[in-house]
């Protein structure tokens, strides 16, 4: 997706993987700065971890209290801070990272996009209250959706959510517990539905698929998960998280170059490396 879109965008670049263990996430951003990388994306275990260890933090990453993007930032002649790709000659040694976050804006935009909901006064059952859950919870939570159900497996960890929710968002009801009713929305941002084994992460005796108009699952691979399975059976309108990857991936693209992102391009690249189609 992302080589997909710098081709596009004519960059004389390349987007790598590397596998890095928690406990040396710093010395691989310290790295990175040290080799002057235009920037990095982050995943699971690293998001929570990387907010103590960037320079700086964006407005997104202090609201949501993660980062999964950052940006390698240089002093202009001005003494402000640009990003990396700005500087033509010759880079500054003085670096600096800055953390963002795009996983946010990524989820609403796949849920307006590819659901056709509006967030606001929406009632939304959440599954999963982990790092994933948090992030998706207080995006909901700005949006205004009027009530907001979190079900997780541990519950001491969605009550501890459903408190920060309540002191933040006071406009949006937050209960720990599924649904006595209808709702807009049933959004699972647990890893169940990853492996073949798993089941699916809705308890059905406790709340029933009719009972919801969509459902987004977060989880792209499989393409269809147990959950999504069920509730296409049950008349849903449904989606994958292929839609909330590409914006989150296309957003922390336009964060590095400052241009806009190729989406149809990198779109294409995903279905084609995802899916083989």
């Amino acid at each position: 997706m992302q080589n997909a879109g710098i081709a596009a965008l004519g960059l004389n670049w390349r987007y790598l993987a590397f596998e890095v263990h928690p406990d040396n996430l710093r010395a691989a951003i310290q790295g990175a700065k040290a080799m002057k990388f235009v920037g990095l994306n982050l995943t699971v275990p690293h998001k929570l971890l990387a907010v103590e260890m960037v320079d700086a933090l964006d407005e997104s990453a202090r609201t949501w209290g993660a980062v999964n993007t950052i940006r390698f930032e240089a002093r202009d002649q001005d003494g402000i801070w640009q990003p990396l790709q700005t500087f033509a000659d010759s880079i500054p040694n003085e670096i600096r990272a800055q953390g963002f976050n795009t996983d946010a804006s990524g989820i609403t935009r796949s849920l307006r996009e590819d659901l056709q909901i509006d967030l606001a006064g929406a009632k939304v059952l959440l599954l999963g209250a982990g790092g994933a859950g948090r992030v998706a919870a207080m995006k909901l939570a700005t949006e205004q959706v009027s009530e907001l159900f979190l079900v997780n497996r541990t519950p001491a960890k969605a009550e501890a959510l459903a408190v920060e929710l309540r002191q933040r968002f006071p406009a949006t009801k937050v209960f720990v517990s599924y649904p006595p009713h209808a709702v807009d929305l049933v959004l699972n941002a647990t890893s169940l539905g990853l492996k073949p084994e798993d089941g699916s992460p809705l308890d059905e005796t406790q709340f029933s698929l009719t009972q919801a108009s969509a459902v987004y699952d977060m989880i792209y691979r499989p393409a269809e998960t147990p959950l999504l399975r069920a509730a296409k059976a049950s008349g849903c309108r449904v989606a994958n998280g292929l839609g909330m990857l590409l914006y989150q991936g296309a957003e922390a693209l336009e964060i590095w170059t400052g241009r806009t992102a190729p989406i149809d391009t990198m779109r294409a690249a995903l279905l084609k490396n995802i899916y083989g189609n």
